[in-house]
């Protein structure tokens, strides 16, 4: 009977039941507390509707996305996560479960995010000139530490542009490089952005360069890799996802409820504090981003030389 309604229909009655919000993390993890706080704010919007927020942690976020996917395309299910894990996961794993690019619309942006590399508070590295200068002092000897896909490639193009030797050391979480950092038994890390700012203010480490292709509004005292002559541009993004079946009223009526909530002057708070930058984009200009990252991460599994998992 869907297939029989005008799409006009669609828009006019959604949501029809409960909202799922499918997060890939668990609870009380930063990606937990986006998706949650999303959760109360575009719960107003639905007409009575409930928001109910489903963890389902696995796979690089992989075991949430094959849910989303497989999910009725109706809008009833959103994957809040990033887009650019999806993309990259169709390279970072053997077998995916689905064709990204063409199972998955992303209905609406959250924020752009960088990755960071940062060096301990203590250390005399200030710039990206400083680490390299260091780095090739440190020859096979240099160190230092990642913890997901973005800090590994970043950290492998930085190596392969200034031509240097440093071993990775690959961390569970982030948190557990600090004490590798403040003992210098690693040089530098390529983090999340979360974690290096919480730890900048915290006092335990410096942040040399972020990754987009323009400072952050958020943090513009932080330079870029690419004004410092590294040529690392990565933009990693929260998003809203949906199955790429759902009726495109549904991916417009979702994208204006996520686009009030980022862009009003409390989304814009609450995303420059987990520094990032609010991003109120259409389905089609962020779905672009979405299918170039698809294409990207092939290169760059090439140049980390990531062995694919699963």
């Amino acid at each position: 009977m869907a297939g029989l309604l005008p799409a006009s229909a669609f828009a006019q009655t959604y949501p029809t039941q409960d909202v799922h919000l499918i997060c890939a993390f668990p609870p009380g993890s930063g990606a937990d507390l986006i998706v949650r706080w999303y959760g109360e704010r575009i719960r107003p919007m639905l007409g009575g509707r409930n928001v109910i927020v489903e963890n389902r942690v696995g796979a690089l976020g992989n075991t949430a996305a094959v849910h989303m996917v497989r999910s009725a395309p109706d809008g009833h299910t959103i994957f809040v996560h990033g887009a650019g894990g999806v993309a990259a996961n169709g390279h970072l794993l053997k077998n995916q479960g689905f064709d990204a690019a063409k199972s998955v619309q992303v209905a609406a942006a959250i924020n752009k995010q960088p990755v960071m590399f940062v060096v301990a508070a203590s250390s005399p590295i200030k710039s990206m000139a400083d680490l390299t200068a260091h780095m090739k002092k440190r020859g096979e000897k240099g160190t230092y530490g990642t913890s997901n896909p973005y800090g590994k490639v970043a950290g492998a193009l930085y190596m392969a542009h200034e031509k240097l030797n440093a071993v990775e050391v690959v961390y569970r979480t982030a948190p557990d490089s600090l004490n590798d950092l403040a003992s210098g038994a690693i040089d530098f890390g390529a983090f999340d952005n979360i974690f290096a700012v919480s730890q900048q203010r915290a006092g335990r480490v410096r942040i040399i360069a972020q990754s987009l292709p323009e400072r952050l509004e958020a943090m513009p005292e932080i330079p870029t890799f690419a004004e410092q002559g590294v040529p690392i541009r990565m933009t990693a993004f929260f998003s809203a996802m949906v199955p790429a079946a759902t009726p495109r009223p549904v991916v417009e009526q979702i994208n204006k409820i996520f686009n009030q909530v980022t862009g009003s002057p409390e989304g814009k708070k609450f995303l420059n504090d987990a520094a990032s930058d609010p991003w109120v984009a259409t389905p089609d200009e962020v779905q672009a981003l979405f299918l170039q990252e698809t294409k990207d991460w092939a290169e760059y599994v090439k140049i980390a030389k990531i062995e694919p998992q699963g």
